[in-house]
């Protein structure tokens, strides 16, 4: 299935069918929102599945796919948790901010949970208080949950994989180090992450999902210019199966938590070919490119984001197709109402 969410009917949107080439959308019959389905997906999942490929089928119903009028699949959600399974990615920003990688990080997986009540949608503008604040883009692929129960083993935490989304887990930089520093997480430097328009089923990937990792390039790029193209399957260090049952240890997922894989990096074995205007796959978000920059030359030279910058996120398949379609945003500075004193 193919699915996504219309900005229609209230904060969670209406469920729309979307075709297999992403031309053609049809509101689903079977439940007015995604959420709806995901809690009750041993009776829903299979009528909506039904519904979605009676749809698919027949080439004459639906209008076309307006993904500027789509939300985020899931508009909000229970939970919305981030790993950072690629750990070159994990290292190299350790690095920018002068944190060695502790050893545990290789067999311990990492994840941190991330605020949930409201998603930007794929094509909504990014809004930044301050430029000084250092916005990235961060390329992510995550997956979509049914009930998890606590301690689940990784067998029943991949059966319980619904749906992949592709992710822009937006990121201030700046803001980073001294909020860490408070030994209490993220908040303030982690604002709403945005989704690609559309969620697909685990078939609908062929053998791109092989039952731990999504294999394929991830396309980041800025003001036009493909900056990353990195392979989602590379580098993993955990699979989901691994990344949901340590999520589980000590507490059921409930239906509709969304899971991320974080910022899909690859190694380069070249440092200075990591470009991909100089032959290598490039980066999934600017600090790294930065980072690598430092190393080379002794300071970044690449900027963080700015007012009017566009980011834009896709993943295609083995026959150049859009699988979510693309995350299309541009940044904008808004005027902040926080005031010192």
């Amino acid at each position: 299935m193919k699915l996504a969410t219309l900005r229609e009917g209230g904060r969670d949107g209406r469920l729309l069918l979307v075709s297999r080439d992403l031309a053609r959308a049809e509101r689903a019959a079977t439940a007015p929102t995604l959420q709806a389905v995901l809690d009750e997906w041993a009776r829903l999942g299979p009528a909506l599945a039904a519904e979605w490929t009676a749809f698919e089928t027949d080439a004459s119903r639906g209008v076309a796919f307006d993904a500027a009028a789509c939300a985020s699949p899931l508009p909000r959600a229970y939970q919305w948790a981030d790993a950072s399974a690629y750990l070159n990615h994990v290292e190299l920003v350790r690095r920018a901010r002068g944190a060695d990688m502790p050893p545990s990080f290789c067999d311990d997986p990492l994840i941190y949970q991330g605020g949930s009540d409201g998603f930007l949608g794929p094509c909504d503008n990014i809004p930044l208080g301050d430029e000084g604040w250092g916005l990235d883009f961060e390329g992510e692929v995550a997956v979509v949950l049914d009930d998890v129960p606590m301690g689940t083993d990784e067998a029943t935490a991949r059966a319980a994989i619904r749906l992949f989304l592709l992710v822009n887990d937006i990121s201030l930089r700046n803001l980073i180090p001294p909020e860490l520093a408070k030994g209490f997480g993220f908040f303030q430097s982690k604002p709403a992450s945005a989704f690609a328009p559309v969620a697909v089923s685990p078939d609908e990937l062929g053998s791109a999902w092989d039952g731990d990792r999504l294999h394929g390039e991830l396309l980041c790029w800025v003001n036009g210019t493909l900056i990353g193209r990195p392979d989602a399957g590379r580098d993993m260090q955990f699979g989901f199966p691994r990344l949901i049952a340590h999520a589980a240890r000590t507490r059921t997922l409930s239906a509709g938590t969304i899971l991320g894989a974080g910022t899909v990096s690859n190694r380069h074995d070249d440092l200075s070919c990591a470009w991909v205007n100089r032959g290598g796959v490039g980066f999934a978000c600017i600090a790294e490119a930065r980072t690598i920059e430092t190393i080379l030359h002794g300071a970044p030279r690449t900027p963080f984001l700015r007012a009017g910058d566009r980011v834009r996120i896709e993943m295609k398949d083995s026959q150049g197709r859009s699988i979510f379609g693309a995350i299309d945003q541009r940044v904008v500075v808004v005027a902040s109402q926080h005031k010192a004193g």
